[in-house]
């Protein structure tokens, strides 16, 4: 958007960021604008990704580690919390994550495409060969080993990543096969949760698990009540994490289990907003207890879900997975460990598990089931794009660091599995650009057309009007 667009009726025109100041002209809007794009959370990863890197191999590199390795100490009477900075990036700051997570996977389960069996069978069962042949690449490669424990490292997709190249190529990627990823990716999130839970907690502490549980039960009731005061929910979702952190059991999972319980129904679903707005409208005089009531009332007719997906999905994709990534991906890459890697077992079981197993997985399953009639192909999509949005599920990074981190104490598997990671995550990036645009070009004109109006109204995508009437056209 160009800053002739500022008129009066625009929402940036009523704060400093719509001002003809230098900072608001140069840096405010142009960011704004920035983070508006669909693929910007995939370029910051990408950035913070790239600072860690070289932060890591730096002449500074003992500074990263100190700065890893500072402890966070949070003392409160009988309540201690002793963490390193890392520790508490990833047990405490990716709780958020996966409590958006959480609210996303069960919205998709109740409203979205996970609701229709026929729609959600291609992308679930696809997420399972997924998730299963990259596992078993990895296991057979290290059967034996005390490395066989990384068998979940190359099971997930990094959706910020996956959309981000995917988004990049723009109208070339068919509307319906975007969504078909984007489902694939909340499905393997609930894979990778289940994982996380079942098989990469320590020793289990069953009256501190007991408490965790015990307080989401009360969540639940809580709920059936009809309590509806935020900032409780908030504190005993800090408790539960607590609990859950001591228990043995990753405290993300605390995250997921409060997204589960948070309600996909608005309190005032019968609500219609234009009558609360006509109704103040049709007052002589308003006060200010008018105004916040009907503004309640409006809040309340969206579901407390969706509310808080909007206003924390831009805090983990902007802020908490770049700084995921830039704790947990700084690795030495010195010529002695770019040779172990080579012949690692650990970095070839992920970089195969990724690149080869992710492809003939979720191709490979999808296909099965395309052609067993259980589920039907996305409209618009080619084997050659499947094959492309396959491979595109490969890029594995931000999940898989994390499970790196719960498989591993060895710091030499560690090392390995990341570079596993990178290194295949960017093939697998690079082979998906490379064939999402080969099939793209095998699309006829009138074909881009309709997928130009497609994705413009799923994606909000500006389009001219025209191209929206060929595409009505043609389908007509």
């Amino acid at each position: 958007m160009a800053d002739d667009d500022l008129n009066e009726h625009h929402p940036w025109s009523l704060t400093w960021l719509g001002t003809d100041r230098f900072l608001a002209r140069r840096l405010a809007r142009p960011a704004a604008r920035f983070l508006a794009i669909e693929a910007s959370s995939g370029i910051l990863l990408l950035l913070a990704t790239a600072v860690a890197l070289v932060w890591a191999n730096s002449p500074w590199k003992n500074s990263y580690a100190s700065f890893l390795n500072a402890e966070i100490i949070l003392d409160a009477g009988p309540i201690g919390l002793h963490l390193t900075v890392q520790e508490f990036v990833n047990d405490a700051l990716m709780a958020f994550f996966f409590f958006v997570a959480g609210l996303e996977i069960k919205r998709e389960l109740i409203k979205g495409e996970l609701r229709d069996r026929k729609a959600a069978a291609l992308p679930i069962i696809a997420a399972l060969g997924g998730m299963i042949v990259p596992a078993v690449i990895y296991f057979a490669i290290n059967a034996g080993t005390n490395s066989a424990r990384g068998w979940g490292i190359p099971m997930a997709t990094d959706i910020a990543f996956a959309v981000g190249i995917v988004s990049l190529l723009g109208n070339r990627v068919p509307a319906a096969l975007k969504l078909f990823l984007l489902t694939l990716a909340v499905a393997d999130d609930l894979g990778a949760i289940g994982v996380i839970a079942v098989f990469y907690s320590t020793s289990i502490r069953f009256v501190w698990l007991g408490a965790a549980i015990a307080l989401l039960v009360i969540v639940w009731l809580m709920r059936r009540r009809r309590i509806w005061y935020g900032p409780l929910y908030l504190f005993i979702g800090i408790v539960v994490w607590y609990c859950m952190l001591k228990s043995g059991v990753h405290a993300t999972v605390a995250g997921v289990a409060m997204g589960f319980l948070t309600p996909t129904d608005a309190l005032r679903p019968d609500l219609d907003s234009e009558s609360v707005i006509n109704r103040l409208e049709g007052q002589s005089e308003l006060t200010a207890a008018d105004v916040a009531a009907a503004s309640f009332l409006i809040t309340e007719s969206i579901p407390v879900g969706e509310r808080l997906v909007d206003r924390m999905l831009p805090w983990t994709s902007y802020v908490i997975i770049p700084i995921f990534a830039l704790c947990n991906a700084g690795i030495l890459l010195t010529s002695e460990s770019l040779r172990a890697a080579a012949t690692s077992t650990v970095t070839w079981g992920v970089a195969l598990g990724l690149v080869v197993g992710k492809t003939v997985g979720v191709f490979g399953a999808a296909t099965i089931a395309i052609a067993i009639g259980i589920a039907r192909r996305p409209r618009g999509a080619t084997n050659l794009h499947m094959v492309g949005i396959a491979m595109a599920a490969g890029i594995g990074f931000t999940v898989a660091l994390f499970v790196t981190g719960l498989a591993f104490t060895n710091p030499i598997f560690t090392e390995e599995a990341k570079v596993g990671i990178l290194g295949a995550s960017a093939v697998a990036a690079l082979l998906s650009a490379v064939v999402l645009s080969a099939a793209a070009r095998r699309s006829s004109a009138a074909e881009l057309a309709i997928e130009a109006a497609e994705n413009a109204e799923l994606f909000d995508e500006v389009l001219p009007s025209d191209l929206i009437s060929e595409k009505r056209s043609l389908n007509d």
